[in-house]
């Protein structure tokens, strides 16, 4: 299995360009997987200056409602005519704001998708083989702080803190891809109910939030829990935030940008 780094906030890699967003192509021995679309077309040029060919995509799937990880769906859609589309019908419903610096629409512009292409979920389940969705994550352990500048409009029009019933999580081989993690990263770990080996998404950590004793209690418990897992972050996860996990998660704790490919060594 291998995954590589399409769009992020982040790179390394002088030709390859950067966005508010995140996608990331992952193959595996049964399928190819398109992780979010990134807010613009974006992604499909790294993917060309990468040499990778998204027409052969499998799955697309979209972790959330919000722009920066669907935005480029409606470009997807024109290049690729076979992909099944996992979301939720609660993102695609969904209207969804940002009050962080001002306040502001982070809506997706979706497609029409045909139906026969969309597989919408409701609940946690098998979506093919080896492809496990987590739907609906219960919230029993602590909330990124950085919701709080996040809300939804309710169908009465009013803006109310967003809940993040519109949030997947997916599972394959090992590998747990948490888009941004809104419900937080112990409780999308909690709902997965299989052995996780590897972490890779944005955690939803912004700098300036969470206090340093409670990323380092985090850490800890991240370590302690899961002691077979290894993490890879960048996206919505700060840089202070980053160098305060590593200090604790060592080598267990790594960051990727644009372009960044891994091979996945381990078996189930």
């Amino acid at each position: 299995m291998k995954w590589t780094v399409l769009v992020d906030n982040r790179t390394n890699d002088p030709a390859l360009q950067t966005e508010h967003g995140l996608s990331i192509f992952l193959e595996t021995e049964r399928y190819r997987i398109l992780l979010d679309t990134g807010a613009s077309d974006m992604f499909i040029r790294n993917a060309e200056r990468l040499g990778i060919d998204l027409s052969t995509v499998d799955y697309a799937f979209i972790s959330h409602g919000h722009s920066d990880h669907a935005g480029g769906l409606t470009h997807f859609i024109t290049i690729n005519k076979k992909a099944k589309i996992i979301v939720s019908p609660d993102a695609l419903s969904g209207k969804f704001f940002s009050k962080r610096r001002y306040f502001h629409s982070i809506t997706t512009a979706w497609p029409d998708i045909p139906s026969e292409r969309l597989l919408p979920i409701e609940q946690s389940g098998w979506v093919a083989d080896n492809l496990y969705v987590i739907a609906h994550i219960p919230q029993v352990h602590p909330m990124p702080k950085g919701n709080q500048h996040l809300f939804a409009q309710n169908t009465e029009g009013a803006y109310i803190p967003d809940d993040f019933r519109h949030e997947l999580a997916l599972y394959t081989d090992g590998l747990l891809f948490t888009g941004c993690a809104h419900s937080g990263l112990e409780n999308i770990l909690a709902a997965t109910p299989f052995p996780v080996n590897e972490v890779v998404g944005g955690f939803h950590l912004l700098d300036d939030h969470e206090s340093k004793d409670e990323l380092r209690e985090l850490a800890y418990r991240l370590t302690d829990s899961y002691p077979q897992t290894h993490f890879h972050t960048s996206h919505c996860t700060g840089d202070t935030v980053f160098a305060t996990l590593k200090n604790v998660m060592g080598e267990r704790l790594q960051a990727f940008s644009c372009g960044t490919t891994i091979n996945c060594l381990y078996t189930k």
